[in-house]
């Protein structure tokens, strides 16, 4: 549950539910995170960084962050030196996973649909 919301899930603090899913997975990196997540298993911080070449080390770290707290994902500390830190989906992450593909699908007819647009 989104950290500023933790004691507020009641209807009256949301008009819907969809709220709370945009909450948590709301922005351009969060879903980006995700499905890279989904399509790789488990991702090394410093992968990210090569995946997703655009988004700055802060920008990435908050995200992170954000989404383990929140349930997303979880990350696997190895004590090495230096350290090794692996992030993987949660069961919560999974059970987003057939809505972005469904997402993934539309975007893609979209973008059939409206190719003149995009050239």
């Amino acid at each position: 549950m989104p950290k500023d919301r933790n004691n507020k899930v009641s209807c009256s603090n949301y008009r819907c539910e969809i709220e709370i899913f945009l909450e948590v997975i709301g922005g351009k990196w969060k879903s980006l995170i995700i499905w890279e997540l989904h399509q790789h298993e488990v991702i090394r911080y410093n992968e990210f960084t090569r995946i997703v070449p655009e988004i700055t080390q802060k920008m990435l770290t908050q995200q992170l962050r954000s989404l383990e707290v929140d349930g997303i994902i979880s990350k696997k500390i190895y004590k090495t030196t230096p350290p090794k830190v692996e992030y993987f989906l949660t069961d919560e992450g999974y059970a987003l996973i057939p809505i972005f593909e469904k997402m993934d699908r539309w975007g893609k007819d979209y973008i059939d649909k409206y190719s003149e647009n995009f050239r």
